[in-house]
């Protein structure tokens, strides 16, 4: 019988594929940029009869972190796949600016981290790693040296990653998503299932991000964690912008 797409990613990790390059966070997402910013000028977004997103103008700033917020099926995950222009509006214009002016630029300069963690869970977190390393062109031993430094991974890295509680599965995730030095980062309920430690390690770790420059947007229904991040927020409610209280 034909081996399955995951037998065969496995197999082809395992046999080990030599990366590209030994760079660490050189790749085209960490160029210098006038201003790193994403902005978004009256978008839609229908899927068939459904609009999704209706008339969104928002602009996503380099060194801040964007809470996203709204009840489910608000529209804040299309947002987030509009951001990543991982799909496009149906109207609307979406400026990436300095990331990139083509989908691969941009896609180059984006990390993201859902609420699963979409790790191969035949892999070791280890392998995981270093596979995305392979995929970004870093050297894949260097890479995983760094992560698993910043992210203390050591201790289960090298267990099969189905054998991990959530929050070492989100902290492989979070590793991968940020091999490669990302400056638009987007965050899909992140901290879903975490405990209290692996929560404030994800605070600082986006602290962290964005005070070296990058772009965070994060989508939470965690009222205490969008207090603690927040530099801006962004309310859906039915696709639309909710407008910001008066003070």
């Amino acid at each position: 019988m034909a081996a399955s797409l995951h037998t065969l990613v496995v197999e082809a990790v395992r046999a080990g594929v030599r990366g590209r390059g030994d760079s660490w966070y050189e790749t085209p997402a960490m160029a210098e940029v006038s201003a790193v910013r994403v902005e978004l000028r009256s978008v839609s977004k229908t899927f068939g009869p459904v609009r999704a997103l209706v008339g969104i103008s928002s602009t996503f700033v380099g060194g801040k972190v964007t809470v996203i917020s709204g009840s489910n099926g608000s529209g804040k995950s299309t947002l987030l796949s509009l951001v990543a222009d991982l799909t496009r509006p149906t109207s609307g214009t979406v400026d990436h600016g300095g990331l990139g002016r083509d989908r691969l630029a941009v896609r180059a300069a984006v990390g993201w981290l859902g609420h699963d963690s979409l790790c191969y869970g035949d892999l070791t977190g280890r392998e995981n790693v270093e596979l995305a390393a392979r995929l970004r062109g870093l050297e894949p031993q260097v890479a995983y040296e760094k992560a698993a430094a910043r992210f203390d991974l050591d201790a289960f890295a090298h267990r099969p990653v189905r054998t991990y509680s959530r929050g070492q599965r989100q902290r492989i995730a979070l590793a991968r998503a940020l091999l490669h030095g990302p400056m638009l980062l987007l965050l899909d309920e992140p901290t879903a299932g975490l405990d209290v430690g692996s929560v404030e390690r994800l605070v600082r770790i986006v602290r962290e991000e964005a005070a070296r420059g990058a772009i965070v947007a994060l989508v939470t229904h965690d009222p205490e964690l969008a207090r603690t991040l927040a530099d801006e927020t962004l309310t859906l409610e039915r696709g639309r912008v909710v407008p910001a209280a008066a003070d």
